[in-house]
């Protein structure tokens, strides 16, 4: 018997219909579309509207989406992981209300939280699940409903952040495709400089809280940039040497789409053509866990059974890492 690979074999995704554009932030806060395009590379971000709506409602809409291109049951999968940081609710996990939803009432569940690397981290989570044996259906979704932390009178973080989700299904391969190699990373280091205040068991939610306006993202801006840069084209380098991989090698690098500085300094430092770098920042902004499966989700159709896609993220924590992934399907 060959060796058992984790691969993913349906795609889904959803993103909210309402446009928040760069000429509509103008009329919020002080910036233009020109200084957010030069600096961030994004247009537009989709926000989610309607009250009682929260991330759930993403994340069961790109579930959705997987199951029905998919021709899945949502009887025969084991497991659903929510990636997310922006759950329903605090203690009640918002992936085993999602399972419920989907119809997955065979499966166990649970959310994963490490900021915009959450997706990342849960691919290595779900791939260990199939490669032990036990499991052969794992869904994981990444979503963020981040308009629900934005100040949206604080022009360095409004411009950046968007609402989204996207699904993957993972399944055991005898090809020897899907998940080759990881190298994930953290630094509690990077506690301090992109995060929230108050909400949290060191800072309960008080009157006072309410006041100062302790509930929203807040970032050092440089600080976060700088290590970005730097880590996620180190890992994505290293991935590479580790498995003998040339820039020729690699089809497809599927970067978190956090800034465009950020992932052209990961291409060049890989050596990557340009026309091999997936990029749809410019559409959605930064959707936290959401980036990396809706890049698969939007570009599903480019890719060919045995591509190679290298994966990279950096998230708030600090949190980072790179996976190699081998495609396991045609998309007809």
């Amino acid at each position: 018997m060959n060796k058992i690979t984790a691969a993913i074999t349906a795609v889904g995704g959803y993103v909210p219909d309402f446009v928040l554009s760069n000429k509509v932030l103008e009329t919020m806060v002080d910036t233009n579309d020109e200084w957010i395009t030069s600096r961030t590379g994004i247009k537009e971000r989709r926000i989610l509207k309607g009250e009682g709506l929260g991330t759930s409602y993403l994340a069961i809409k790109a579930a959705e989406d997987l199951l029905q291109k998919g021709n899945v049951n949502p009887l025969d999968i084991d497991l659903v992981i929510v990636a997310s940081a922006t759950p329903d609710l605090l203690v009640a996990a918002t992936a085993v209300y999602v399972a419920t939803e989907i119809g997955a009432t065979n499966a166990f569940a649970y959310d994963l939280q490490a900021a915009c690397s959450g997706f990342l981290f849960g691919m290595s989570t779900a791939a260990a699940y199939i490669e032990s044996g036990r499991y052969k259906k794992v869904l994981l979704i990444g979503a963020d409903k981040m308009s629900s932390i934005i100040d949206y009178t604080d022009r360095a973080t409004c411009i950046i952040f968007g609402d989204g989700a996207g699904a993957v299904l993972f399944e055991p391969n005898f090809e020897g495709l899907g998940m080759q190699d990881e190298y994930l990373r953290s630094d509690g280091i990077g506690r301090e400089f992109l995060k929230i205040d108050a909400g949290g068991s060191i800072l309960p939610t008080t009157f006072e809280t309410l006041e100062n306006n302790q509930h929203t993202v807040i970032q050092d801006g440089k600080t976060v940039f700088k290590w970005a840069v730097t880590n996620m084209a180190d890992v994505s380098e290293l991935i590479m040497k580790r498995n003998d991989l040339t820039n020729d090698d690699v089809d497809w690098l599927i970067a978190h789409q956090a800034n465009k500085r950020i992932i052209d300094a990961t291409s060049s430092r890989m050596g990557v053509d340009e026309s091999k770098v997936l990029i749809n920042i410019e559409k959605y902004g930064n959707t936290t866990s959401a980036t990396l499966p809706l890049l698969l989700f939007d570009f599903e159709k480019k890719f060919k059974k045995g591509d190679n896609l290298i994966f990279a993220a950096f998230g708030g924590g600090f949190t980072w890492g790179s996976i190699y992934l081998k495609w396991a399907y045609n998309r007809e």
